[in-house]
């Protein structure tokens, strides 16, 4: 794996970080960069070929889009984040005991990539949410989790999100205007089965209770519906075992009222 250089990292917003067996950790920090890395600053124009691939959850919504990102790209991903430093609790997340069995960090992440990377699949998602238009941007907040061995996440919902963005002077998390919403999940998978990670699978649930299974795969991403209605897929995190860690962003995608 490629060594890339790093900027001094600092926090720009810190709230109470819940902690997998219960428990609230106070002051649990979000991290930004002092300025845009390198590794991060991505080309529009690769080798890259996305496609969809629609997952059939009786109605339910949920679909797989590879070769998102590079494997390069995925592994400048992991090596920032470990720069920031993984920790049990996660900010702003409020979770029962035992439910989420993993590690985290949120970062704040720049144009430079996250709208390189909707710019490759922006086409590729839909158009509204119920009527709510697609915002062309993804939420700068990205949640990291990494799974060690016998880490899981088990059976949830995930909740809709505001949107995030980097002040201009990089110093603070500033929240999107109330119209903006989260409608959609997307598990960007940073690695997987073909790079030594056993288990690790993303399960999501049909209404009658039956699953669809999803092997995660190196720069593909996963989409579904969230938030707390009908239509919004339960899941579960699969157990991951042995020495590799597994890694993925959460990014929310954003409609706006």
């Amino acid at each position: 794996m490629k060594q890339f250089d790093w900027p001094p990292h600092h926090a720009v917003a810190h709230m109470p970080g819940s902690l997998p067996m219960g428990g609230v950790v106070p002051m649990t920090p979000v991290h930004a960069f002092a300025h845009t890395p390198e590794a991060l600053k991505w080309r529009l124009q690769t080798d890259l070929q996305p496609q969809r691939h629609d997952l059939d959850l009786d109605g339910l919504l949920g679909f797989v889009i590879d070769q998102v990102v590079t494997d390069e790209e995925a592994d400048a991903i992991v090596q920032a984040t470990e720069v920031m430093g993984y920790r049990d609790e996660a900010p702003g997340i409020a979770t029962p005991p035992g439910m989420r069995m993993n590690k985290s960090v949120h970062w704040m992440a720049d144009d430079a990539m996250l709208q390189t990377m909707f710019q490759r699949i922006g086409h590729l998602l839909p158009a509204d949410m119920h009527g709510d238009p697609l915002v062309h941007s993804f939420s700068h907040r990205i949640n990291m989790y990494r799974y060690d061995d016998n880490d899981v996440f088990n059976l949830h919902t995930d909740g809709s999100w505001p949107g995030y963005s980097l002040s201009e002077d990089r110093q603070q998390m500033l929240q999107w205007d109330d119209g903006f919403h989260s409608g959609l999940t997307m598990l960007l998978y940073l690695n997987g089965p073909a790079d030594g990670v056993q288990g690790g699978n993303t399960r999501l649930f049909k209404a009658d209770g039956t699953w669809v299974d999803v092997s995660p795969v190196k720069g593909s991403a996963l989409f579904f519906r969230h938030g707390f209605g009908p239509d919004s897929v339960r899941h579960i995190g699969c157990r991951v075992q042995g020495s590799v860690s597994k890694y993925v962003a959460r990014i929310n995608v954003m409609f706006k009222r």
